[in-house]
């Protein structure tokens, strides 16, 4: 069971955050704010990735993101309408309410990574998806091609010192016969 993070250390990453981070919507520096300025808030806040699936819930993003500028979910419906999200927040000072921060490196953030709580929204076969699977699949194959290509190289190279052409011969088709399988194989691209 993970320990609660205190909002008074969410308080301070957030005033972190602020200080590092320029926003791509101007309402998520004042919903931020609020937030900090408002205890009682701020024991029900939880940062979380996959904020999408939770109740109520807000991503925001940061200017050197690449990802949505703002988000605000409350019962699966979706607005990225600051000021709705904000009166919402207001209103409901006593519901919990999941963040998600878009910045760069967010994942080796360790300030981040200290407020971060498991998500409970997140589905448990989104974990791993079927898209992970096809690649995961991919690059073990191609990680064991790679290795079979090697053997076989450096075999081939033993026959050739010892000039046994039976050998050589043998392991070039097999060389070729592994070659021409993993060029039958799907690309990682594809996926």
């Amino acid at each position: 069971m993970q320990t609660p993070v205190s909002a008074k250390d969410k308080k301070k990453f957030l005033q972190w955050f602020l200080s590092n981070y320029q926003l791509k919507k101007r309402e998520s520096v004042w919903i931020l704010n609020y937030l900090i300025n408002h205890h009682e808030i701020l024991e029900n806040v939880h940062f979380v990735h996959d904020a999408k699936f939770c109740l109520r819930s807000v991503i925001i993003t940061s200017q050197c993101s690449k990802e949505v500028p703002f988000r605000f979910y409350k019962n699966h419906l979706v607005t990225t309408d600051a000021e709705k999200a904000f009166h919402d927040i207001r209103l409901n000072q006593h519901e919990s309410l999941y963040i998600q921060l878009n910045f760069d490196k967010s994942n080796q953030n360790h300030m981040y990574a200290a407020v971060l709580e498991e998500n409970p929204f997140v589905p448990d076969e989104y974990v791993i998806t079927q898209q992970d699977r096809e690649n995961a699949d991919f690059l073990l194959e191609n990680s064991l091609y790679e290795f079979k290509k090697k053997q076989l190289l450096q075999r081939i190279d033993q026959s050739l010192d010892e000039q046994d052409r039976d050998k050589f011969h043998q392991l070039v088709e097999e060389l070729q016969v592994l070659e021409e399988k993993m060029l039958n194989q799907p690309s990682l691209q594809e996926h």
